[in-house]
This record gives structure tokens, C-alpha cells and sequence, in this order.
């Protein structure tokens, strides 16, 4: 049985057809022969069993721009599209935290400066799509492994407020020597502000001080990253 608007409804007329398709196509050409859209058709399957997820799929991608983007939406946006209910939203949730996990184990098992790519797909697939700012901080051994990954503050759509001392305690606390500082930028935009150079240099002053390295402090936005010690901006 289907109520209108609910998650699920009868089976459409050659709907298996469809879904045994794609994922022919996916076996044979992975993620990249698949558009968006169909990634997400796919990722809907479960949630979905007897119905088209197309529809679904393509009002989501038009909504929130990408595949990628859909899976970091917020619970209660996603639950504004019409058709998507708690058991979709978990579903997505799920692939998104199974990306992250992905992501951060690729970081804890090498030293963080020799597989820089590895931290900043880590920094992205967390924060690129968060809808207000976060204030991220990885700490580091003195060999350059990472031994701890906090949010120390969350803020609006264009502003974080950031304690240096605070940040410095915290490394103080758990014997780090090392730190690299990230934080997103809801625009989209990872242009560094004045305002971040300013509190990086800050930072580094009261890091200094007490022996502690900061390797540099890396914006992720939708539109890719930017990093203020590849800049020369500190």
C-alpha cells in the first residue's frame, strides 16, 4: 500500500528492467560511466524497492547540484524534498559517513605531510559542503602522524570564532607537536579572507612560543581548497 507523498509506492511497469541496466553499467565502468543522477537512482534502491528512483534522484541533483552535494545535505533539507522520508535521508547519511571513513583512514595510516592529497580529500569530503562554518584542527605526533581530528568551533554561514590559546592548550594537552588548521567556507569560495590570515599568523605566534609547528591552514569550499602556506601567506 502507498500514501501519497510517503517513501515508497507500486512498482512502475519495467522498473526492474532499468535497475538491472544500470547496474550492468556500473559493473562495467564504476562511478565514471554513470551520470549524478543515476549514481543516486542506484544509492535510492534500497530505500526505495518498488519504486522509480529516477524522479527522485534528478529532483535532488536539481535541488542541491551534485551527488556529492546531496549526500552532505542536512536531515531537514533533504527532508524538504518531496518523496524523501527518514529511511532515504539514513541511507544517504550512511554513504556519506562511509566516505568520510574512507577518507580519514587513508590519513591515519600514513604521516599526514606525506600524503597531502589524502589530508585534503579528508578535509573536503568533511567540510566542503557544510552550510556554516567549522573550525577544524589536526593534531599531529612529532612523527607527523595524526593522533587526534577535533571541531573546536562551529559558527555561522560566513564566520567562526577562534581562540588561539585554545587551540594551543588543546595540542599542549594531547602532546601534539604538530598542527594543521582547516576550516570551510559555505560560499563555496576558499579564498583566504584578511580575516584568516590574521588569525593564522595569530596561531602561529602563540604556537611558537611553546614549540609547536603549524604546517599550514587549509579552505575547502564546493569549489575546491586553498592552502595559505602554498599561497606564501604565511
Amino acid at each position: 500500500m502507498s500514501i501519497a507523498g510517503f517513501e515508497d509506492g507500486p512498482a512502475p511497469h519495467g522498473h526492474s528492467g532499468h535497475r538491472d541496466r544500470l547496474r550492468t553499467r556500473f559493473r562495467k565502468g564504476g562511478a565514471e560511466g554513470l551520470a549524478d543522477y543515476e549514481l543516486l537512482e542506484m544509492a535510492l534502491f534500497g530505500a526505495l524497492p518498488r519504486r522509480d528512483t529516477k524522479p527522485l534522484a534528478k529532483a535532488l541533483i536539481a535541488k542541491f547540484g551534485s551527488f556529492a552535494e546531496v549526500i552532505s545535505a542536512s536531515r531537514p533539507r533533504l527532508l524538504e524534498v518531496k518523496g524523501v522520508g527518514e529511511r532515504v535521508v539514513d541511507d544517504l547519511k550512511v554513504i556519506q559517513a562511509a566516505a568520510i571513513k574512507l577518507t580519514q583512514q587513508t590519513v591515519l595510516e600514513k604521516p599526514a605531510l606525506s600524503s597531502w592529497s589524502a589530508v585534503i580529500d579528508y578535509c573536503r569530503s568533511s567540510m566542503a559542503y557544510e552550510e556554516v562554518e567549522q573550525f577544524r584542527v589536526l593534531f599531529l605526533d612529532r612523527k607527523n602522524m595524526l593522533i587526534a581530528d577535533e571541531i573546536q568551533q562551529e559558527g555561522t554561514v560566513d564566520h567562526t570564532p577562534v581562540y588561539p590559546r585554545q587551540v594551543v592548550k588543546r595540542a599542549l594537552e594531547i602532546s601534539a607537536s604538530g598542527i594543521i588548521l582547516v576550516h570551510n567556507h559555505p560560499s563555496g569560495d576558499p579564498t583566504p579572507s584578511r580575516a584568516d590570515i590574521d588569525m593564522t599568523k595569530r596561531i602561529i605566534e602563540a604556537a611558537e612560543q611553546l614549540g609547536i609547528t603549524i604546517h599550514d591552514h587549509i579552505i575547502v569550499g564546493r569549489d575546491g581548497h586553498a592552502s595559505l602556506r602554498g599561497l606564501q601567506l604565511i
